[in-house]
């Protein structure tokens, strides 16, 4: 075996963790959260007899906002069936999601969801799913060369007519530079806080204002400079 053979066999299996965000047409999470004040995280997908059941849980400020969320989840021609469940029969999650939360399990068609087309090709999700905003944000995992990795989403886009943007990329052995985990943040605290950094808000001079971000994420400046100010000071750390 030639050593241009090998170096080519051994990238084919090196494995990648990919972020992406997703949004395609006919898709229940994305119409659902479109134009909702609350969010969606996916925890689980089971298939049985042809139909796909999610555990989810919704998440929001308010607990109307939750309400009207799981309204347009019912209401909605591409879901089966939506439950809310009441009972845990686990710990449950170290973070809470938002404000107010609710599980639930959601019924559905293979065909209003992106989940199979990602998963038959290799891409296995490493982390819950965040929808919120209409759009879908996977972590997977995937065991291919970044060639086969773009080629495979390419598929993805072509058989679901989907938009899919690569956010993040990093391969075993590569060195990734982090300034602090979002890991420890509850949902609306991770959103709040990425959306911030995005649009400029930790720049020097600032982008953008706490008002302008409340505005474009509807909600008040009291309740995002409070869930802001949570995210920092769990990022920070403790002062003394």
């Amino acid at each position: 075996m030639s050593k241009v053979t090998k170096r080519e066999s051994a990238e084919e299996f090196q494995t990648s963790q990919i972020s992406l965000r997703i949004w395609h047409p006919n898709c229940w999470t994305l119409r659902t959260t479109e134009d909702a004040d609350a969010g969606l995280v996916g925890h689980g997908v089971y298939k049985h007899d042809g139909v796909l059941s999610a555990r989810l849980t919704a998440y929001g400020d308010t607990a109307d906002a939750i309400d009207d969320l799981v309204e347009n989840i019912d209401e909605s021609g591409l879901t089966e069936e939506v439950k809310v469940i009441h009972e845990y029969f686990g710990q449950t999650p170290k973070a809470a999601a938002g404000n107010a939360t609710e599980e639930l399990l959601v019924e559905y068609e293979p065909r209003h969801s992106i989940h199979d087309a990602l998963i038959s090709r290799g891409f296995v999700p490493e982390e819950e799913i965040r929808i919120h905003d209409g759009y879908e944000y996977w972590t997977v995992i995937a065991a291919a060369s970044r060639s086969t990795i773009g080629s495979r989403l390419d598929q993805v886009r072509r058989e679901m007519d989907a938009e899919i943007t690569v956010e993040g990329m990093k391969s075993a052995g590569t060195r990734t530079v982090q300034t602090a985990s979002t890991e420890q943040l509850s949902e609306r605290q991770r959103e709040i806080f990425e959306f911030s950094r995005q649009e400029g808000y930790y720049t020097w001079p600032r982008e953008t204002s706490a008002s302008a971000l409340a505005d474009e994420m509807g909600i008040s400046k009291t309740t995002f400079l409070e869930h802001l100010r949570k995210a920092e000071a769990k990022l920070l750390g403790p002062t003394a």
